[in-house]
């Protein structure tokens, strides 16, 4: 029997907290990288069919080795280089890593993710890292995700990588002081990897990856972070919006619109857990206003309890956008609370607050939603405009198909 599988068993389990506690003693995410993979070849030479008593103190040694002749290497280049440039050579050639700090690692993978999503990384490289090293996706996983070349993203991540040598970066939790905004990046990285998977073509295979790695990520910092409500929040939201999965498309890939969904194909248990986190993160803030992802999560939660859309609890879903929209204001909250009151006092008064929201002109679900008021309003001939440009800015061709229904419904013969 190959030792493989006991390697790719381990390597599964603790990989992020082994690049995380190597990446803290050498300083150098790249090292720390090709050092655990240096460990891993030298394990699928020496081990055997069960492997050492503890394989990971194991890797994490041999990583340790390999990374002190990398440098030993790296130095005895530069000391040759510069004796041929006639330059004084750097003396000390040795660099020692205290092993106790490698072997009682405990459990790095918060500090992991607080690195990943440091501020001074760009946005896009923030996504990236998180889903390379704490997910442990590949860089051509994730350039197929991001529709983006694999050497492109490769670039990406090594810049990502040296920024935080370079800028000294420390694999830490945030002081306390600085927790607050920071947890806030962390959790909106998380919430833009499950956004990336969950509005992504469905003929994009790697789309249900991303939603399930935030999720999972999602978890991982709720369980890492317990008392806080936010985080809990997102993770209910995550859950919830994933619930209708199995119902937001038809056989065929055409969009099925919430109203239209068949909810008994909605994942029920999914919907109950979410709704457990919920009451927990309502309970933890409970001296404050709940934060935007309680908020979200507390509307989607009216939506998954209804039993048929009819009995949607509208003006509550509108009053709670009321409430995000004064907590965290944006544009596309202005437009999710338009179409609430919509539904819930009439197209009119929907279609008053739309038309007062700036920044959304390439937006195409305002477009599309302008459309449908105005089409309940038989206002035809401005619906279809409406659908038009909706459909002119779509991207997904579930998005572009389902606009194309609607104009056709309209009988507008002319659109193609």
């Amino acid at each position: 029997m190959s030792p493989a599988p006991v390697l790719q068993q381990v390597y599964s389990e603790h990989r992020a907290r082994m690049l995380a506690a190597l990446i803290r003693v050498l300083g150098d995410f790249e090292l720390a990288e090709d050092a655990l993979q240096d460990a891993c070849a030298l394990a699928l030479r020496k081990w055997g069919d069960i492997g050492p008593d503890d394989p990971v103190a194991w890797l994490l040694t041999a990583a340790r080795n390999s990374a002190i002749d990398r440098l030993r290497r790296a130095q005895v280049s530069r000391d040759k280089l510069a004796q041929l440039a006639g330059q004084p050579g750097v003396v000390n050639t040795r660099t020692e890593f205290a092993e106790d700090s490698l072997l009682s690692m405990g459990d790095e993978r918060l500090s992991l993710i607080f690195t990943c999503c440091h501020p001074a990384l760009a946005p896009d490289a923030r996504v990236a890292l998180t889903l390379q090293a704490v997910a442990g996706l590949t860089a051509g996983q994730i350039a197929r995700m991001f529709l983006v070349s694999e050497p492109t993203l490769a670039q990406r991540l090594v810049r990502a990588k040296r920024k935080i040598r370079d800028a000294g970066i420390s694999l830490e939790v945030p002081a306390d002081h600085l927790l607050p905004e920071r947890l806030s990046g962390v959790l909106a990285v998380v919430y833009l990897i499950f956004t990336q998977g969950y509005t992504a073509a469905r003929e994009q295979p790697e789309h249900h990856t991303l939603t399930q790695e935030a999720i999972r990520l999602g978890k991982l910092v709720a369980t890492l972070m317990p008392g806080e409500a936010e985080a809990l929040g997102l993770v209910a939201l995550l859950l919830l919006q994933d619930s209708r999965a199995a119902a937001r498309y038809s056989p065929a890939g055409d969009v099925i619109l919430l109203a239209d969904q068949d909810r008994s194909r909605w994942d029920r248990a999914g919907i109950a857990e979410a709704i457990g986190l919920l009451d927990r993160a309502l309970c933890l803030g409970r001296a404050g206003l709940p934060g935007p992802y309680q908020l979200q999560a507390a509307i989607a939660a009216l939506h998954a309890q209804a039993p048929t859309a009819g009995q949607t609890d509208w003006p509550r879903i509108a009053a709670l956008y009321a409430e995000l929209l004064a907590v965290a204001p944006s544009p596309v909250v202005a437009l999710n609370h338009a179409v609430a009151v919509a539904m819930a006092t009439g197209p009119d008064e929907g279609l008053a607050l739309i038309d007062r929201i700036d920044g959304l002109d390439r937006y195409h679900l305002l477009h599309a939603a302008r459309a449908d008021l105005l089409r309940r309003l038989g206002r035809t001939a401005a619906a279809a405009a409406a659908y038009r440009r909706a459909h002119e800015l779509a991207i997904n061709p579930a998005d572009r198909r389902f606009l194309a229904r609607r104009l056709h419904d309209l009988d507008v013969q002319e659109f193609r």
